[in-house]
C-alpha cells in the first residue's frame, strides 16, 4: 500500500513543470555502461558452454566478454585524433561494474550461493587481463576517459538466489554458466533483473526497498573509491532502472549527475534531490545494431542540438570488445567518422562528461585538463510525464 501511494504521488509530480535546460553552442558527451563486468570467458568459456550444451551465437551478447588493454589502447588512439573547439579530446564516460562473482568460492560451495570479488583486488578464476586496471588508470590520467559508477553488480541478487535454490531449469543453467566462469547471458535469461529491480516480483514492488537501494549504493561507492581512488559524481543504474530511492541514495553519497537512458528528448534538469537527470539522446551501438549508421546517428545529434539540448551518445562497452568476435575495429572505424562529422559541421563542438556538464549548468563555464569554455544555458519548463520511458541495457 505504502509502496502503490508513493508511486501515485511521482506519477503527480511528473505532471508539474520541471525547469529544464538548454545550450547555445553544440555540446557531446559519450557515456558507456558495463565497463569491469566479465561476461563469456573468452574461446575457452565459448567451448565450455557449447559442450555443456549452450548454444552460443544467437545474439551479439552471447559473444560479450571483457575489454582488454589492447582494446583500451586503441579506442585511446581514435579519440586522441579528435579535438573540439577547445583543444581538448572526447572523453568516454565509463560506467563501471565493481564486482565480478567469486567462482572460486562459490565452487567450494557447490554454486549454491553467490560472492562477490571485488574489480580492485582481482579478477575472478580463469580470468585474465594483463595491464587492464593500469590502462582504465592511465586513459584517465589523460583524460580520455572519465569513470563513473554502475553499480556493484549488474543483476539482481535476490533473484538469483532464489531460482538457485530452487534447484530448477533456472538454477542448472546458472550453474553451468558458473563453472564456464560467465556470470549470466541476459538475454536467456531477463528473470535476473537489475540491480536495485527484481521484474519477478508484483510491479509496485519491484524496485528494491530504498533502505536496500541505499546499501547497495553504498557498497558499490565504496568499491569505486577502492578501485579509482576517488569517489564517483557520475552514476547510471544497470538496466536504467533506476526510482526516486535510487536518486536519494545516490545524492546521499555524493552523486551529482544521474544518467537515464534513450527514448525522449528531455532536457537536463535537476530532481528534488538535486541530482541532475540527463537523458540519451544519440544510440551509438554498432555491435548490437546492424543498422546502426553515421548518416542515423548524426541525425539525432542534429535534432538535440536544434533543440540547444547535449547529445548524449550511449555505446555500451561491448562495442569495443575484441577477444570472441571482433567489434571494436568496426565501431572505432564508425566513432572516428562520426566525431569528424560533427566536428566538420559545428566549430564551436564542445566535448564533455557529466562533471562538466553540471559546472556549465551551476556556472555557465567549465574548466577542467586545462580547457575553459563558456556556454549561455537557458531555463525552460517542460512536462516530465510520458517524456521518459525505461529502456534495458
Amino acid at each position: 500500500m505504502l509502496r502503490s501511494a508513493r508511486k501515485l504521488w511521482q506519477r503527480g509530480r511528473n505532471l508539474l513543470p520541471v525547469e529544464g535546460f538548454h545550450f547555445d553552442r553544440p555540446l557531446v558527451l559519450l557515456q558507456s555502461d558495463d565497463w569491469g563486468r566479465v561476461g563469456l570467458r573468452d574461446q575457452e568459456g565459448l567451448e565450455e558452454l557449447r559442450a555443456a550444451g549452450v548454444e552460443i551465437g544467437a545474439r551479439p551478447y552471447d559473444f560479450y566478454t571483457l575489454e582488454t588493454a589492447e582494446d583500451l589502447a586503441a579506442l585511446s588512439e581514435t579519440l586522441k585524433g579528435h579535438r573540439d573547439s577547445s583543444g581538448r579530446h572526447p572523453c568516454l564516460q565509463m560506467n563501471f561494474i565493481v564486482g565480478n562473482l567469486n567462482f572460486a568460492q562459490m565452487a567450494e560451495e557447490g554454486f549454491r550461493q553467490i560472492h562477490f570479488l571485488p574489480l580492485a583486488e582481482s579478477l575472478p578464476l580463469h580470468w585474465s587481463r594483463p595491464g587492464l586496471i593500469s590502462a582504465y588508470k592511465e586513459g584517465i590520467a589523460q583524460s580520455l576517459f572519465y569513470p563513473a559508477l554502475h553499480g556493484t553488480i549488474h543483476f539482481c541478487r535476490q533473484s538469483v538466489e532464489r531460482n538457485v535454490r530452487e534447484n530448477g531449469e533456472r538454477g542448472d543453467l546458472l550453474r553451468v554458466l558458473w563453472r564456464a566462469s560467465t556470470p549470466y547471458i541476459h538475454w536467456r535469461m531477463p528473470w535476473i533483473g537489475y540491480e536495485c529491480w527484481d521484474p519477478e516480483q508484483p510491479e509496485e514492488e519491484r524496485f528494491l526497498p530504498a533502505e536496500t537501494q541505499r546499501e547497495l549504493i553504498g557498497h558499490a561507492v565504496g568499491g569505486f573509491a577502492k578501485l579509482f581512488a576517488t569517489l564517483p559524481r557520475s552514476a547510471c543504474a544497470p538496466g536504467y532502472r533506476a526510482d526516486d530511492g535510487t536518486h536519494r541514495a545516490w545524492a546521499q553519497h555524493g552523486i551529482r549527475v544521474a544518467q537515464n537512458g534513450p527514448g525522449a528528448l528531455v532536457p537536463p534538469h535537476f530532481d528534488r534531490h538535486g541530482v541532475l537527470q540527463v537523458c540519451r539522446t544519440v544510440e551509438f551501438e554498432p555491435a548490437t545494431d546492424p543498422s546502426c549508421s553515421v548518416e542515423d546517428c548524426v541525425r539525432q545529434a542534429e535534432a538535440c542540438f536544434a533543440r540547444g539540448l547535449p547529445a548524449i551518445v550511449s555505446v555500451h562497452s561491448i562495442n569495443f570488445h575484441s577477444t570472441v568476435r571482433d567489434f571494436r575495429g568496426p565501431t572505432l572505424r564508425l566513432l572516428d567518422q562520426f566525431l569528424s562529422a560533427l566536428e566538420s559541421r559545428h566549430s564551436d563542438l564542445l566535448y564533455l562528461h557529466d562533471e562538466d556538464l553540471h559546472e556549465i549548468v551551476s556556472k555557465g563555464m567549465y574548466e577542467s585538463s586545462g580547457a575553459t569554455a563558456r556556454v549561455n544555458v537557458t531555463k525552460k519548463n517542460f512536462v516530465k510525464a510520458r517524456m521518459e520511458r525505461h529502456t534495458e541495457a
